[in-house]
């Protein structure tokens, strides 16, 4: 892909079935958030972190307010790049980890998505458009939808990316670190 890429770490999510602030939770002495904007950045130009007020990096409220799931992120990272110059935006969770080096190259060219976790995306700067429509709609308000519209590409990972829910899902990752 030609072009600047913008990270986005989505971070705005309530954490209910963590119980507490999961992008402040730690894994191998470091935040959550810390090693998701650390990912982000190897591939990166900037990287900005949606739906918080503090981050290890610049901060950007979610679009157009709070409340709208990833996809409030999403739009909010698409503006952004879309002002800045940026030819896309890579996306992922604040609890994405053990994303494969090769996440870029495994995405290109936009749009593309990891097909059981969609909030793991490259997006065009140009899905602003798209974005804001769903958004402003009364239908899905979900990635997989946004994903449908843009028709984008679903990669499948042969090694899983974790997704970590609970303390339990951090827990059994420690320990499988540790193994």
């Amino acid at each position: 892909m030609q072009g600047m890429i913008l990270g986005c770490v989505l971070a705005g999510g309530s954490s209910t079935r963590f119980g507490s602030d999961k992008a402040l939770a730690e894994l191998d002495g470091h935040t959550l958030l810390a090693r998701a904007v650390d990912a982000l950045s190897g591939w990166c130009e900037q990287v900005v972190v949606a739906g918080r007020a503090t981050a290890p990096a610049p901060t950007i409220p979610d679009s157009p307010g709070p409340g709208m799931g990833p996809l409030g992120g999403v739009a909010s990272a698409l503006r952004l790049a879309r002002d800045e110059g940026y030819a896309a935006v890579l996306t992922c969770g604040v609890d994405s980890t053990g994303l494969p080096e090769d996440l870029l190259a495994l995405l290109s060219p936009a749009p593309a998505y990891i097909a059981d976790q969609p909030v793991i995306g490259l997006w065009p700067a140009s899905a602003l458009e798209v974005v804001d429509a769903i958004l402003k709609g009364d239908g899905r308000h979900s990635m997989f939808h946004f994903a449908e519209v843009l028709e984008a590409r679903a990669v499948s990972l042969p090694s899983t990316v974790s997704n970590i829910n609970t303390p339990a899902d951090l827990a059994a990752l420690e320990a499988q670190r540790r193994l």
